[in-house]
């Protein structure tokens, strides 16, 4: 029996140790964040918008990650508050006083990860998600004034970067972040705003392993 419990024993210490011990990590992000023009769709109009990210001004750009890896692969969710607003010639263009997702084109995702061995004290590692937009819509016409958060379609995200060690417990990142979501939202006074929207962010960031 004690040769049993003791075979027993090393199998799990065998596998506690082992690239396949469930690792879990924590990550916060911000960064830079942009998005090309896309073409915008309301009541009576369509039109290209030109987007800013304003990615430092209040609220900023962010992020958080979950991770459970297990080996090289890891699997978990993530939340990431980017931001678009058109530009002042579009809002010219289409006649409108507001058109915004600056309290968040919120996008949450179940994520997929590889990461690979460290090369040089780094770790290369690459992802992506699908989930769902649940922007914060923001749209001034004279119909009305639409502000509030909607779940608003589909979302997708890829990222691939390098993390360092600072310690068995903390480390550093750097990373290539994209995201794509397709809104439609329902808007005060009638009808819908559609408009699909891609974002592109360099994010710099720290994360926590237990």
């Amino acid at each position: 029996m004690s040769h049993r419990l003791a075979t027993a024993l090393a199998l799990v210490l065998t596998a506690s140790a082992s690239p396949g011990f469930a690792e879990d990590v924590i990550q916060g992000y911000t960064g830079w964040q942009t998005a090309p023009n896309s073409d915008v769709k309301i009541p009576g109009q369509s039109f290209s918008a030109e987007w800013d990210g304003e990615s430092f001004k209040m609220p900023p750009y962010w992020g958080l990650r979950w991770t459970r890896w297990q080996g090289d692969w890891g699997w978990g969710a993530e939340f990431t508050h980017a931001k678009v607003k058109a530009s002042d010639a579009t809002l010219a263009k289409a006649g409108l006083d507001r058109l915004e997702f600056t309290d968040g084109l919120n996008i949450l995702t179940v994520n997929l990860q590889r990461r690979w061995q460290p090369q040089r004290g780094v770790t290369p590692y690459l992802g992506a998600g699908i989930g769902a937009a649940i922007p914060h819509v923001e749209l001034e016409r004279p119909e009305g004034r639409t502000f509030e958060y909607q779940l608003t379609g589909p979302a997708i995200r890829w990222f691939a970067g390098v993390s360092r060690d600072f310690s068995d417990a903390w480390l550093g990142f750097v990373e290539y972040q994209g995201t794509f979501s397709s809104n439609t939202a329902d808007l005060t006074g009638g009808g819908k705003l559609d408009t699909d929207i891609t974002t592109h962010a360099v994010n710099i960031g720290l994360g926590y392993r237990f």
